[in-house]
C-alpha cells in the first residue's frame, strides 16, 4: 500500500529532536513561510511539545505560525537532518509532514508579523519550487503533488485497555470497563481524532469501545452511534461490511472502535490483507477516495 507509515518506524528510531509539519493545499497554492532568523521559504512545521503527538503537533504548528486551521491527509514525507547545537556536536532531526486542508478561514493577510515568522504566504503550486529555499523542502512539494487530490480518513481503533476477564465481576462481558490506563488512553486519542476532523464516531455497543470513543464525542459534541454488529459477540461478515457501507455513503471523516477479534473481518471488509494485528488502544488511519484506501498510517496515543 502506498504512502504507508507506520508510526512505530521511522527513518531515525531514536532522533533527539521531533517536528511535524504541513504541506497545505489551497485553489492550486500552497502555504509558506519566511523565518527571519534564517532568511528561508519552507513549510509551516515546529517541534514536539513534550507529550505532544506528532499529528498533533503538526496541525498546531500550522495554526501558530500562519493562523490557518486545518485538518490532516495523506502522510507526505518523513525527512531526517543532522542538526548541530551550539557546541558544535550533531544531534539528529525528524520531520514529519502530511497532506493539510483547509477546515477554517485560509486568510493569512491579517497574520501578525514576529520574530518567528515574519511572512506568510499561499504561493502559487509552479512557483513554489523557486520560493522554498531547501532541496528537501522541493523533494517534499513534489512527493506532495504526486496525489494531491483530497481523501476521507477512516480510522479503525482497537479498544483501550479493559479490566481483564479475570477481575471483571459482571455478569456480561460486554458491560466490562476501561482500566485507568484505558481512560487515559482514551484522552489521548481526543487531540489526534481531532487532528483529522473526525466528525463521525461509530462504536461497537461494548462499555468498553464505546468509552474509549465517549472523550471525544463529548469534547466535540458528537453523538456516538453503538452497534452490536462489531461487538465481540454479534459481529460477523456480513455486519460488520454493512456498517462500514452505511459509514461510506455518509462520506465523513469516521472513527470506528471496535474489538481486537472482529478487526479482521473489518480489514476484510475494506479490503485490506493486514497479518500484524493492532494493538491495544492503537489505530490504523485508512486515507481514502471514491471507496479506494490510498494511504495508511499506524498510531499508538502517546
Amino acid at each position: 500500500m502506498a504512502n504507508e507509515r507506520p508510526a512505530a518506524k521511522s527513518p531515525l528510531p531514536d532522533p533527539d529532536v521531533v517536528a511535524a509539519g504541513a504541506v497545505v493545499l489551497h485553489q492550486d497554492r500552497v502555504l509558506l513561510v519566511h523565518r527571519p532568523r534564517y532568511d528561508d521559504w519552507a513549510f509551516p512545521k515546529g517541534k514536539q511539545d513534550p507529550g505532544e503527538h506528532d499529528t498533533v503537533t503538526a496541525v498546531r504548528e500550522v495554526l501558530e505560525e500562519t493562523g490557518v486551521e486545518i485538518r490532516l491527509g495523506r502522510p507526505v514525507a518523513s525527512r531526517a537532518y543532522l542538526i548541530a547545537n551550539v557546541a558544535g556536536a550533531s544531534r539528529t532531526k525528524l520531520v514529519h509532514y502530511w497532506l493539510g486542508t483547509v477546515v477554517g478561514d485560509p486568510d493569512v493577510s491579517q497574520f501578525a508579523a514576529n520574530s518567528e515568522i515574519d511572512q506568510v504566504e499561499w504561493v502559487p503550486v509552479d512557483k513554489a519550487p523557486q520560493r522554498l529555499t531547501y532541496p528537501d523542502d522541493r523533494e517534499v512539494l513534489a512527493a506532495a503533488l504526486t496525489d494531491a487530490e483530497p481523501t476521507t480518513p477512516l480510522i479503525v481503533l482497537r479498544h483501550a485497555k479493559a479490566t481483564s476477564r479475570k477481575r471483571f465481576h459482571g455478569s456480561d462481558d460486554r458491560d466490562r470497563d476501561l482500566t485507568a490506563t484505558g481512560h487515559r488512553q482514551a484522552r489521548a486519542w481526543m487531540p489526534v481524532l481531532a487532528a483529522y476532523a473526525i466528525t463521525r464516531v461509530i462504536s461497537s455497543s461494548s462499555t468498553r469501545c464505546n468509552d474509549t470513543v465517549l472523550p471525544y464525542a463529548h469534547e466535540h459534541v458528537l453523538g456516538v452511534k453503538e452497534t452490536p454488529k462489531l461487538s465481540e459477540e454479534s459481529a460477523t461478515a456480513e455486519s460488520v461490511a454493512a456498517v462500514l457501507r452505511k459509514a461510506d455513503k455518509h462520506g465523513e471523516a469516521t472513527v470506528v472502535c471496535t474489538h481486537r477479534p472482529v478487526l479482521p473481518l473489518v480489514f476484510e471488509a475494506l479490503g485490506l490483507d493486514y497479518e500484524e494485528p493492532l494493538r491495544i488502544a492503537e489505530a490504523m488511519v485508512l486515507h481514502r477516495r471514491g471507496g479506494q484506501v490510498v494511504a495508511i498510517e499506524r498510531h499508538l496515543p502517546w
